[in-house]
């Protein structure tokens, strides 16, 4: 929290932190204009995704990732690179290429290509003995989207979590159009309160939530720590207030009856999860679970 802030809002963790992560995506936006924004608002910024394949084709990619290493910030390449390198079986070539820029995670998705649950596991498993794993769930495509039942969405969150993730992206897209939301671009209320209600830790998700829209409705369900992601570079600041409840749009969000501020309840974690999950499932009381894993600290400056 600034030290400017007299108001009452409720209590965000500095970084490094477990939960209230904001994960922005670079879908190529000009270097200095990147530079930029994370040199302002590293405090507020834990992670950044390279959005699809655009690695492949960003001329000053060595000069971000610097960048983000300087500031303290995260960084991964997108799940499509992962199922394009798989498609044209290149996943050694894939390999060397986050060796080369010493990217410590790793995001395996099944978006686009229609890996099983199993297959998927698989990798996941492979990559997280060196990796910290993030895995995504829904599909890119609206009509998949649409037909993907809640069940499905709970048992592939167990199932990524148990072959070695340690976070689970929710997809909704750039657009926030499909996956967790519909083709409007709503929130699908009954998929947000069936997963948050699912036996594993709120804080192992992280809600791609692009538009000002999602993010409100996000906050308002799961409160201002909910892991957010997708967000994109001119929304840092912004998405920081929806949180504290200095926006109009959650501006009484925490306003107890008498109109007074009333600290949110932070949500309990029913479960914990991760690698250790099959073999705990069975006969494990709830504070015998690990805590949720933390981003990786530290960086190692490109050579």
């Amino acid at each position: 929290m600034l030290s400017q802030n007299f108001l009452d809002t409720p209590k965000r963790i500095s970084k490094p932190r477990d939960f209230g992560l904001t994960a922005l995506i670079d879908n190529g936006v000009p270097t200095r204009y990147f530079t930029d924004v994370v040199e302002s608002d590293a405090a507020l910024i834990d992670v950044v995704k390279f959005g699809w394949c655009t690695a492949m084709v960003t001329s000053e990619l060595e000069k971000k990732i610097q960048c983000l290493i300087d500031n303290d910030v995260m960084f991964y390449f997108g799940g499509t690179l992962f199922e394009k390198a798989l498609a044209q079986k290149k996943l050694d070539a894939f390999y060397r290429f986050l060796k080369h820029y010493n990217c410590q995670i790793v995001e395996i998705s099944n978006g686009t290509l229609p890996l099983s649950i199993e297959e998927k596991g698989k990798h996941i498993a492979d990559f997280a003995e060196e990796f910290y794993v993030l895995s995504e769930v829904g599909k890119k495509d609206i009509d998949e989207a649409d037909n993907m039942p809640i069940s499905q969405w709970i048992a592939e969150i167990h199932a990524d979590l148990a072959a070695g993730a340690k976070r689970v992206i929710l997809e909704a897209r750039e657009s926030g159009k499909s996956g967790i939301c519909d083709a409007q671009g709503r929130l699908r209320s009954d998929l947000v309160e069936s997963i948050s209600n699912a036996q594993f830790n709120s804080s192992d998700a992280i809600w791609e939530a692009p538009t000002k829209a999602l993010q409100t409705k996000l906050i308002a369900a799961l409160g201002p720590n909910v892991n957010l992601g997708n967000i994109a570079f001119g929304d840092v600041i912004g998405l920081e207030t929806l949180r504290l409840g200095i926006r109009s749009d959650t501006f009484s969000l925490y306003d107890g009856p008498d109109g007074r501020f009333v600290e949110p309840e932070a949500k309990p974690s029913r479960f914990s999860t991760g690698v250790e999950r099959r073999r705990k499932l069975e006969g494990a009381g709830k504070n015998e679970w690990p805590q949720p894993a933390t981003l990786i600290p530290g960086m190692v400056r490109l050579k």
